[in-house]
C-alpha cells in the first residue's frame, strides 16, 4: 500500500502544468488523497457568503480604526472573539511601536499673494461616516520630521531621480527650496527622500486630477474618483532601508525591547513633508513662474504648469506627538496532524488610515470567512497535515508594523518552521492578481484553475488568460496563449509579506481581485462602507471568490503530502532576470558612448528636448564590460538541479516507493522549505542589510516597486561598476546554494522510491 501511495503521489507531482485538475491528481497528492482533498475543498468553497462579508465590513469600518485608536483595539478584540467562536485557538499579541500623530499643521502661500491651505476633508452628506471628524486622523504623512520652514517653491513632477536629472539640465536647483510633487511614479516615501538628497528643506505631495481625480472619471460622491478636497494620507518611512518600528530594527518591539533614540532612527525623513489635496495645491502651483513644465510633467489642473523657483514662497510648519502606541496582532492556529512543525501562514491587516473599507477590510473580510469555513470543516472531521496560522495584522498602514514586529519576534521559529506565507491587502472586482515566489507559480496556477469567476462563469485562470491575451504586448500575448502557466509578478514591498519573503526567506504569495473598480479614495476619509458598496465589489461576490481562492491555497498547501514547490518556472524566471541585467549593462554602456558622442558634436541638448534650453551634461567615463560568468554558472546549476529533481519524480513513477516513504517525504519537505532560504544572504543587500533576499526586493528609489536581482540591477543603474562585479559573484553563489538545496530534496525523494 505504501508503495502504491508513493507511486501515485510522485506521478501527480510529475504531471505537466496543463494537466487537468478535474481528472488528474493534485500536485503533491496521491490519487487517493486527491479525491479526499477535493471533497474537502468543495465543502469549503460552499461556505463563504457575500452577506457575511458585507456584515463584517459594515462592522469593522463603522468608525476610524487607525493605530492607537479605541476602535482599532475594539476591532482586534472582535476579530479574536470570532476566531474563538469558530473553534480556533486564538490570541492577541501586542507590540509597542513609534507612531507619530499631528500636533500642529500649517501651510501658507506667503508670496506673491497669500493663501492658507484648508488641510481637511469635508463631510459628504450622503456618506454618513465621513462626518466622524473627532475620531479621524487629520491629513498627514507619518514619520515626517517636525519642521518650520519658509522657502521658494519648485515643482518637481513625481519627484523621482529622473525628474531631478531633468531639473539639473534645465539649470533649476531645489537647494533651500520647498518642493511640490504629485503622487505617482514611485512610492510616496521616495519623494521627500530624493528631495532631501538634493538639498530641499521641505516637501509637499498632492494628488493631481490627471492621475487621481476628474481626468479619470466622475469624482466622489457622484463617482468613484478623488474630489478636490480628498487627500492621500500615508507613511513616508524609508521602508526600502527597513520596515517596521523605526526604533527596533531587526527585533520585535516588545515592552522590554532595546530601542534606538529617535535621533538615530534612520527611516525617519530628513525634511518635513505633508500631503495636500489638489484643491489646496492649485493656488500654490498657479503662483509659480519660471520655465513651463515639460509636456510629460503637466497635470490636469486648469492652468499652465511652471517649474519655479518663485515667485511663489510657502511656509510649512509641522510638529508631532512622538508617542509609543500599542498594536494588536490577532493570531489563530489550527494544529497540523502530520507535520505540525511545518506552518502555512495566511494574513491580512485590520488597521486603516481612517474607516478603511477598501483598504484593508475588503481583504480582511474574506480571511474571516476562510477562518469560519475552516472551523466548519474541523467540526466535520477535517484535520490539516500542516499547522495553519491565520493572522489579522495591526499597524500595516504606518509601515508594516504588526507583521514585521511579529516576524522579527518569532524569527527563529519562522525560519525553522514556516513553509509558505499567503497575503492579501484589499480586494476589488475584476481579474485575480497574483505576485510572489516563483517556486509557487505552477502551484498557484493550479489553484486559479479551480476557482470560478463570479461574473464570467469561467475559471479565474481562464479569465486571467483572456485578459492578458486582450491587453498584453504582442510578445506576451503569444506566451499567454501557449505557456502552460501564466506568469506571476515578483513581489517588492508595500504589504505584510515583506518581512516573510525579503527578510526571512519564506516563500510567499500575494493575491486579490481588481482591475474593474478604479477609484480615488485611497487613504482618505471617503474609503468607507458607502464608497465600497456603491463603486467597488458592490455585491461582495469577488470577496467570496478571494475567500475561495486564498482558502483553497491554504488548504492545499496544508494538506499536501509533498509540498508542491516547482523549480522549472523559477529557473525560467531567473533566466529572464539574468538576461535583463545583461541587457541593462549593455544598454547603459551604449547610452554613455552615444551621449559622449553627442556632447562632442554639440548635438545633445537639441536631441534631448528642443523646446527647452538646456546645458549638455558632462561626459562620463565609458564603463568596463562586466563579467557575468558567475551568474551564468549559478543559473546553470539551478537549471541542472531542477532537472534532476524532475527526473527523480519521473523515476518514482517507474520504481514505486519503499517502507521509508513517510520518513523520506518528511525530510524532503524539510529540504524543500530551505530552497527559498537559500536565495537569501545574511549580509543582505548593499547599504540595507535587513533585506536579505537576493532575487526580489523593493527598489531603493521605487519603494513598493520590485527590483529583481536587486544588488546587481541597482549597482548597474547607479553606475557602480565595481560593486556590480562583486554582487554578480555573490548572486551567482546564491543560485548555486539554491541548487544545492534542491539537490538535497532530490536525494530525499530518492530515498522514498528505492
Amino acid at each position: 500500500m505504501k508503495r502504491s501511495v508513493v507511486y501515485s503521489l510522485c506521478l501527480s507531482l510529475y504531471a505537466p502544468a496543463g494537466f487537468s485538475a478535474e481528472t488528474g491528481p493534485l500536485r503533491g497528492f496521491s490519487t487517493e488523497s486527491t479525491r479526499t482533498e477535493r471533497d474537502w475543498e468543495t465543502k469549503f468553497r460552499a461556505v463563504p457568503d457575500p452577506a457575511n462579508l458585507r456584515s463584517y465590513m459594515q462592522r469593522l469600518s463603522a468608525r476610524p480604526h487607525h493605530v492607537g485608536s479605541p476602535y482599532d483595539k475594539d476591532n482586534a478584540e472582535w476579530i479574536l472573539s470570532k476566531f474563538k467562536e469558530w473553534g480556533l485557538d486564538a490570541q492577541i499579541e501586542t507590540f509597542d511601536v513609534l507612531f507619530p500623530t499631528p500636533k500642529e499643521r500649517a501651510l501658507e502661500l506667503v508670496e506673491p499673494t497669500r493663501f492658507t491651505a484648508k488641510l481637511e476633508e469635508p463631510t459628504v452628506s450622503t456618506d454618513s461616516t465621513s462626518s466622524q471628524h473627532q475620531e479621524q486622523l487629520p491629513t498627514y504623512n507619518a514619520y515626517s520630521i517636525d519642521g518650520d520652514v519658509t522657502a521658494p517653491l519648485v515643482y518637481v513632477n513625481y519627484g523621482i531621480p529622473e525628474d531631478y536629472d531633468m531639473l539639473d539640465r534645465l539649470g533649476i536647483s531645489v537647494k533651500g527650496a520647498i518642493v511640490i510633487a504629485r503622487y505617482g511614479g514611485s512610492w510616496r516615501g521616495i519623494k521627500p527622500k530624493v528631495a532631501g538628497e538634493h538639498g530641499a528643506v521641505g516637501c509637499l505631495i498632492y494628488s493631481d486630477p490627471h492621475d487621481d481625480g476628474y481626468f479619470q472619471g466622475e469624482v466622489f460622491p457622484e463617482g468613484a474618483w478623488r474630489n478636490k478636497d480628498g487627500v492621500q494620507r500615508g507613511s513616508v518611512m524609508d521602508m526600502p532601508v527597513y520596515p517596521g518600528d523605526p526604533l527596533t530594527p531587526g527585533v520585535g518591539a516588545t515592552k522590554d525591547a532595546k530601542r534606538l533614540p529617535r535621533s538615530e532612527a534612520v527611516t525617519l525623513t530628513k525634511i518635513p513633508v505633508m500631503p495636500i489635496s489638489y484643491g489646496d495645491a492649485q493656488p500654490l502651483l498657479a503662483a509659480l513662474k519660471g520655465p513651463v513644465a515639460p509636456f510629460a510633467w503637466r497635470g490636469a489642473l486648469p492652468m499652465t504648469y511652471h517649474l519655479g523657483p518663485g515667485p511663489a514662497k510657502v511656509h510649512l510648519k509641522l510638529s508631532f506627538n512622538w508617542d509609543l502606541k500599542p498594536i494588536y496582532d490577532v493570531i489563530a492556529r489550527i494544529p497540523g496532524a502530520t507535520y505540525p512543525d511545518e506552518w502555512i501562514i495566511r494574513g491580512n491587516h485590520h488597521d486603516g488610515w481612517v474607516n478603511g473599507a477598501e483598504d484593508p477590510i475588503s481583504g480582511l473580510a474574506p480571511l474571516l470567512e476562510e477562518a469560519r469555513g475552516l472551523g466548519i470543516l474541523m467540526k466535520q472531521g477535517w484535520k490539516p497535515k500542516r499547522t495553519i496560522i491565520l493572522c489579522a495584522w495591526d499597524g500595516e498602514e504606518p509601515g508594516l508594523l504588526g507583521s514585521t514586529e511579529w516576524a522579527e519576534a518569532h524569527a527563529e521559529e519562522l525560519q525553522r518552521n514556516a513553509a509558505v506565507y499567503i497575503n492579501s491587502d484589499g480586494n476589488g472586482r475584476g481579474y485575480l492578481g497574483v505576485e510572489g515566489s516563483h517556486t509557487l507559480e505552477r502551484f498557484i496556477n493550479g489553484v486559479a484553475r479551480d476557482i470560478d469567476d463570479p461574473e464570467s462563469k469561467l475559471s479565474v485562470w481562464k479569465r486571467m488568460q483572456f485578459g492578458r491575451i486582450a491587453n498584453a504586448p504582442p510578445a506576451d500575448r503569444q506566451e499567454a496563449r501557449s505557456r502552460p502557466d501564466l506568469r506571476i509578478a515578483a513581489l517588492g514591498s508595500g504589504s505584510d509579506y515583506t518581512a516573510f519573503l525579503d527578510h526571512l526567506g519564506i516563500a510567499s504569495v500575494n493575491m486579490g481581485f481588481g482591475g474593474e473598480d478604479g477609484g480615488g479614495i485611497y487613504h482618505s476619509i471617503y474609503d468607507d462602507f458607502y464608497w465600497y458598496t456603491h463603486f467597488a465589489d458592490t455585491d461582495f461576490v469577488y470577496g467570496r471568490a478571494l475567500a475561495q481562492a486564498a482558502g483553497t491555497t491554504v488548504m492545499r498547501l496544508a494538506d499536501a503530502e509533498l509540498l508542491p514547490f516547482d523549480f522549472d518556472d523559477l529557473t525560467d524566471t531567473v533566466r529572464r532576470y539574468v538576461d535583463e541585467v545583461k541587457k541593462l549593462a549593455t544598454d547603459k554602456r551604449d547610452q554613455i558612448v552615444e551621449r559622449n558622442r553627442q556632447i562632442d558634436e554639440g548635438l545633445f541638448a537639441a536631441i534631448e528636448d528642443p523646446r527647452h534650453k538646456m546645458a549638455a551634461p558632462p561626459k562620463e567615463p565609458v564603463p568596463p564590460f562586466l563579467n557575468f560568468a558567475p551568474l551564468d554558472n549559478g543559473l546553470a546549476a539551478l537549471q541542472r538541479t531542477s532537472q534532476l529533481y524532475d527526473e527523480a519524480l519521473a523515476h518514482a513513477t517507474e520504481n514505486g516507493g519503499s517502507a521509508l516513504a513517510r520518513a523520506a517525504l518528511r525530510e524532503a519537505n524539510a529540504k524543500l522549505i530551505t530552497v527559498e532560504r537559500a536565495l537569501t544572504l545574511n549580509d543582505g543587500l548593499p547599504n540595507r542589510p535587513w533585506f536579505k533576499h537576493q532575487i526580489y526586493a523593493p527598489g531603493f528609489y521605487t519603494g513598493y516597486g520590485v527590483k529583481t536581482l536587486p544588488a546587481v540591477r541597482e549597482s548597474i543603474e547607479q553606475k557602480d561598476w565595481k560593486l556590480a562585479d562583486e554582487e554578480i559573484v555573490k548572486v551567482g553563489k546564491v543560485l548555486e546554494n539554491a541548487g544545492e538545496a534542491i539537490q538535497g530534496a532530490t536525494s530525499e525523494l530518492g530515498r522514498a522510491v528505492k
